[in-house]
């Protein structure tokens, strides 16, 4: 049986490009049980990324969201800003497989997606596929231990 996550809050943010995706997500997810945390953006105005993509990493970083999902054309600009924010292990997965081994095996915390690779069905599916695996730890552990270290071992050189 899966578990409750029903309290658990998702941080979503979106550029202009993956705004009407975002809206869609956040309905989604929503029909799933999770309270929904939007960090913007709120049209499709042309905008830049890194804010959102950062807003969405703080809070998860932060324990304010258990886990993030963020829309961008192609999904990697948003895995590349997010992944600057200790404790955020964003994935950028725009098939399905991805999206699963990535939170089964390293624990992945945010998602991202492109809104201009990927039809909203299949980004739907993917999202799904997301939220609804679980890490499973075993001999993964150990290695998200030395992602962990590693990522420890580099911000204090910065």
């Amino acid at each position: 049986m899966a578990p409750d996550r029903s309290q658990e809050t998702v941080a979503v943010g979106s550029d202009h490009a993956g705004y009407l995706l975002k809206e869609r997500f956040k309905k989604e997810l929503e029909s799933m049980g999770y309270r929904v945390s939007d960090m913007g953006t709120d049209s499709e105005e042309s905008c830049d990324y890194p804010d959102f993509a950062l807003a969405v990493a703080h809070a998860v970083s932060r324990g304010e969201a258990g886990r993030g999902v963020l829309i961008c054309g192609t999904g990697a600009g948003m895995a590349m800003v997010a992944n600057k924010v200790p404790g955020v292990r964003a994935v950028a997965a725009n098939e399905p497989y991805t999206a699963e081994y990535c939170r089964r095996h390293n624990d992945a915390n945010i998602l991202t997606v492109g809104s201009r690779v990927i039809g909203e069905d299949d980004a739907l599916e993917i999202m799904r596929i997301f939220m609804s695996t679980d890490f499973e730890a075993g001999r993964h552990a150990a290695r998200l231990d030395k992602m962990k270290d590693a990522e420890r071992a580099h911000m204090k050189e910065c």
